[in-house]
């Protein structure tokens, strides 16, 4: 009986260690999911920017208004076409050493 003493205590350092570890796996994931949707948006709204200058909404040149939009949600514009009234835009960024990037489309309705 004596030989058990304390094996509660090794058994719950063990759990709390795995927890540890556990957490430390799934936080660069998270942030990366995160910085992903933060991507995703800035690039629909640098379309949708892009997308209200081709049609005259807005004055000026499509693809320079995307990329001050893109730079002002904290990407850069990587590639920008205009198919008349549509406009296409891909986006990008880094997280660490992660590149992050997405695309949007965006025009008036069919």
């Amino acid at each position: 009986m004596s030989s058990e003493r304390g094996a509660g205590t090794v058994l719950g350092l063990a759990v709390i260690a795995a927890l540890i570890g556990l957490a430390s796996l799934m936080l660069p994931v998270s942030v990366a999911l995160v910085a992903k949707q933060r991507v995703t948006g800035a690039a629909d709204a640098t379309a949708l920017a892009a997308a209200d200058v081709a049609t005259g909404l807005v004055a000026g040149y499509p693809c320079e208004v995307a990329a001050s939009v893109a730079a002002a949600n904290g990407t850069a514009l990587a590639a920008c076409q205009l198919d008349g009234l549509v406009a296409t835009v891909r986006v990008s960024a880094t997280v660490g050493v992660l590149p992050v990037s997405a695309s949007a489309t965006a025009g008036p309705a069919p």
